[in-house]
């Protein structure tokens, strides 16, 4: 079976399909205000007419390219392309000020294909066990992770007012609510609109809050001006890269366990690494960290890209979506029946396999290409934002309209991304919501499935015959405790 996958995933045209996502995914990424989660948001769409293989090759391809890709704005032009590359930016820019921006993209490049490979690895080591323990989860445990996965969401998104992602989840639970209940078919929240009786899908709102919300925000600012200097030698020596391998390897697990948290995203892994990292560093090296450090783009990037496998923990073995992005992979791969979690390897034997070597294509693409555009790409900062943005406004309704054929989705999309613009203005962090909406449906129905399943057991039945249920708890009131208290002192 394995090798049957490996074959599968090796024919020339899913390569050739995979480095065009690969190649779109560093283009994207590399042009400020382009987040990872919008290319993946707007992408879903039209991956709906790819068949299943064609689908995973193409969109894995645009996750990893466009996570590295924000490091070339980063060090060129002193902006992010992606919110993970603003450390890059902080280290990288004055090294190219310095004449060596070829070197730390150089450097960039290698901590990008190293950090996949941590992912890669980890997450092919550790989905067999938590696959095996998914399958021990009943009702009660399904639900309590769902709402821990909120719940942590909110508290890791929102900074030191875990509160307001919190409310943000809360606004995606009543979205996820809306029409008839999976149990009794009642209708909830469609207020007499029998539309809305089918439900509100996560595609649409996932468009218009990483979409949508994101062009209304940019729109009003002043295009950046800048021309970027010539960059110079882009490979970098080995002898520099093994010397910072131990910070390599360090924050390539940060990466992979902030990855498997769901709602960190890769800007939390990659502050968190950078952070750690300026910490551990030698005395004369710590001096450079804010002045120009390989060993800190080595962090940033190393852990930023190890976020992507470290996001498909969670997302393929429990169908809970490690960071936005795995949301917009997990909502590719619903749109070809494939429902992810405990029961993935019986109901689609193989198809993790695929997955994995679909990722290490990947990066070996990103790897090659990442080289041979970061020339070209500086002819992409000439682009005035008040150019791109309106470009991408049809991509997003076509994306949502695509979905279903239904102008209601597009209708869902725009109202999304005029609330997430909202949203935003006033500080309320949005991969809450996109989580809440997705994870709804599974928290209302196990939580309902438990009342009817343990109604008449007392709690010492409950806690003898559910402790994993019993830790979940624990760890869900233990994560809203410490973000209303410990982060108030």
């Amino acid at each position: 079976m394995i090798l049957e996958q490996l074959l599968a995933a090796l024919s020339p045209y899913l390569i050739v399909v995979c480095l065009a996502g690969t190649t779109l995914g560093i283009l994207w990424g590399a042009m400020p205000g382009l987040s990872t989660t919008m290319a993946m948001a707007l992408l879903i769409g039209l991956s709906t007419g790819m068949s299943q293989s064609v689908a995973i090759m193409f969109i894995l391809g645009v996750f990893t390219g466009s996570v590295f890709g924000g490091a070339i704005s980063a060090v060129l032009i002193n902006i992010p392309g992606t919110p993970d590359a603003v450390p890059t930016m902080i280290e990288g820019y004055p090294l190219a000020q310095r004449g060596e921006g070829g070197l730390a993209l150089g450097t960039a490049i290698a901590a990008s294909f190293l950090g996949n490979w941590v992912g890669i690895l980890l997450l092919i080591a550790f989905i067999p066990l938590l696959l095996k323990l998914a399958l021990s989860f009943q009702s009660l445990e399904m639900f309590l992770l769902a709402m821990w996965g909120i719940a942590i969401s909110g508290t890791m998104s929102s900074g030191k007012r875990p509160i307001k992602g919190w409310i943000s989840g809360w606004i995606g639970l009543v979205v996820s609510f809306v029409g008839l209940d999976a149990i009794h078919g009642a209708p909830r929240f469609t207020f007499g609109f029998d539309r809305l009786e089918d439900g509100i899908s996560y595609i649409p709102v996932l468009i218009g809050l990483f979409g949508l919300a994101e062009i209304l925000r940019v729109l009003p600012k002043k295009s950046p001006t800048g021309i970027p200097a010539k960059v110079g030698r882009i490979v970098p020596p080995l002898g520099m890269l093994w010397k910072h391998s131990r910070a390599a390897l360090r924050s390539g697990l940060i990466g992979t366990i902030v990855g498997a948290i769901p709602g960190a995203g890769a800007n939390v892994a990659s502050f968190l690494a950078y952070d750690i990292g300026r910490r551990r560093a030698p005395p004369e090296e710590r001096a450079k960290w804010g002045k120009g450090s390989y060993e800190a783009i080595v962090c940033s990037e190393v852990a930023n890209n190890a976020n992507i496998g470290g996001s498909m923990l969670p997302t393929l073995t429990l169908g809970i979506p490690g960071s936005a992005a795995a949301a917009a992979f997990l909502a590719a791969l619903e749109l070809k029946n494939v429902v992810v979690g405990p029961t993935l390897q019986i109901e689609h034997p193989g198809l993790i396999y695929f997955i994995y070597f679909a990722l290490i294509i990947a990066n070996f693409l990103m790897y090659g290409m990442a080289i041979v555009l970061v020339k070209p790409c500086v002819r992409l900062f000439s682009l005035p934002q008040t150019l791109l943005m309106p470009m991408i406004l049809p991509i997003c309704m076509l994306g949502a309209y695509a979905v279903s054929l239904s102008y209601f989705d597009v209708y869902i999309m725009l109202a999304a991304g005029v609330v997430g613009y909202v949203l935003r203005r006033f500080g309320f962090p949005l991969a809450p919501m996109v989580l809440a909406v997705i994870l709804g449906p599974l928290a209302d129905e196990n939580f309902r499935r438990t009342l009817v399943v343990l109604k008449g057991e007392s709690w010492w039945t409950v806690v003898v015959e559910h402790p994993i249920g019993v830790l979940l708890l624990v760890i869900v009131l233990y994560t809203f405790y410490d973000g209303i208290f410990r982060r108030r002192s």
